[in-house]
């Protein structure tokens, strides 16, 4: 007959440290699936073409379509600008020059204000 060194614990029955392993790792697991759900999820809804449809131009937060702001027929740059970004405003054309210089211009195509940045 073979001497047991634990004769209290069943034979087949795991060890407490095999238990509380067997626990973490299903804890581990279950922690790792929730997360990439998760993370599925904020991709699908977040990149274009995903489930929600992302803002375009002249749609506001609130899904109500806004006005695009009305574009002057022409406007005039000032000797050796060269334009480096444009944006609107509410009623205005805003230039950035490659030297740094900011125009302003009215909704008709007409400069309102220079502003030098150095």
């Amino acid at each position: 007959m073979p001497s047991d060194p634990n004769p209290a614990q069943p034979q087949n029955a795991p060890l407490p440290e095999v238990r509380f392993l067997k626990i973490l790792v299903t804890a581990l697991a279950a922690t790792m699936i929730v997360g990439l759900v998760t993370i599925v999820t904020l991709l699908v809804i977040r990149l274009p073409g995903g489930g929600a449809q992302a803002p375009q131009a002249g749609v506001a937060a609130g899904g109500q379509t806004g006005a695009l702001p009305a574009l002057p027929a022409s406007i005039t740059l000032p000797d050796g600008a060269e334009v480096q970004a444009v944006t609107f405003a509410r009623d205005l054309l805003v230039v950035v020059t490659a030297s740094g210089e900011v125009l302003i211009y009215t909704p008709d195509g007409h400069l309102r204000q220079r502003v030098l940045a150095h």
